[in-house]
């Protein structure tokens, strides 16, 4: 019996531009992950039923290990659904991490996301970027630039980080391969809000990651919030997203969406300011946590 996993993955800044040739800076949410046990079988077989989790197996056999006895894969996961944490993405990852370790194999991390993606986009269809996958390969803080082909990534020190929040509402979830594959399909017609969206969104990520190495939490704030105000210009967005994300900020935080499903994620002055905004998101009716980012 082979076991693995993959954690649940929040942005921070620069999402969604990690398809468009931009830049994002995200982190793994340890307290989420999808879980994966795999064992030698007669033939192959996924339970419960997951398409992630049998295209990952049909893939891996094919591309991977050839000829290899066939495995029998159980997936459980405890990434809230649909509401932009990666669930999807995890489920992949913490797939391949388990065949790997069933049939003696090793990928670095650059191969487990680039592998990941391609189940999702060529074998399912599924319109995604390399940013979850990159994330959850790495685990902790990843910066990420995709200006150059196959994109730079840089793991960061999570201790840089000024103590961060995390919420969702289960009522609002909303998948996100919609608002993926619409702006896709207005990016490659060369919408211009889009275009100077994604340059923003960019721009964005790099300045957070000089203001996490230069300590100035103002600046940093000041992406998260640019990428949500960015993301707003680009898309017509669920209010009731929306409200939560306003509703943190009334209490003084930063806030952008992790993903594309819904959840937010923002930053705090301090613990007790922490408190206070998880206590305000809580009294809105809101799932709101500190989340950990340093594996345990």
């Amino acid at each position: 019996m082979a076991r693995a996993s993959a954690f649940a993955r929040a942005a921070l800044a620069g999402n969604p531009s990690d398809g468009y040739g931009g830049a994002t800076l995200a982190v793994a949410v340890c307290d989420f992950a999808a879980h994966v046990e795999a064992r030698p079988a007669a033939e192959p077989s996924v339970a419960p039923r997951s398409a992630l989790a049998r295209a990952t197996v049909a893939r891996f056999e094919r591309e991977l290990a050839p000829g290899a006895p066939p495995a029998a894969v159980r997936v459980r996961t405890s990434i809230p659904r649909a509401v932009g944490l990666g669930g999807s993405s995890a489920i992949v990852i913490a797939t391949v991490r388990a065949l790997c370790e069933l049939h003696g194999l090793r990928l670095h991390p650059d191969e487990l996301a680039s592998f990941a993606l391609a189940v999702e986009t060529e074998d399912l269809g599924i319109a995604a970027g390399l940013q979850d996958r990159v994330a959850q390969a790495y685990e902790g803080l990843t910066f990420m630039d995709f200006r150059a082909p196959g994109g730079v990534y840089e793991p960061l020190d999570p201790a840089m980080l000024p103590p961060l929040f995390l919420a969702w509402s289960p009522q609002a979830a909303a998948p996100s391969g919609l608002t993926h594959a619409d702006l896709r399909a207005r990016f490659e017609r060369g919408d211009r809000v889009v275009l100077a969206a994604m340059s923003e969104l960019a721009d964005l990520a790099r300045e957070a990651r000089w203001a996490l190495l230069a300590g100035d939490a103002g600046a940093f704030a000041a992406c998260v919030d640019g990428s949500f105000d960015a993301r707003r210009r680009m898309l017509a967005l669920d209010e009731r997203h929306v409200a939560m994300a306003e509703r943190a900020r009334a209490l003084g935080a930063s806030a952008n969406y992790t993903g594309s499903g819904g959840a937010i994620v923002g930053c705090c002055r301090d613990e007790e300011h922490r408190a206070e905004v998880i206590a305000g998101l809580a009294q809105a009716g809101c799932c709101a946590i500190a989340p950990r980012v340093t594996p345990p």
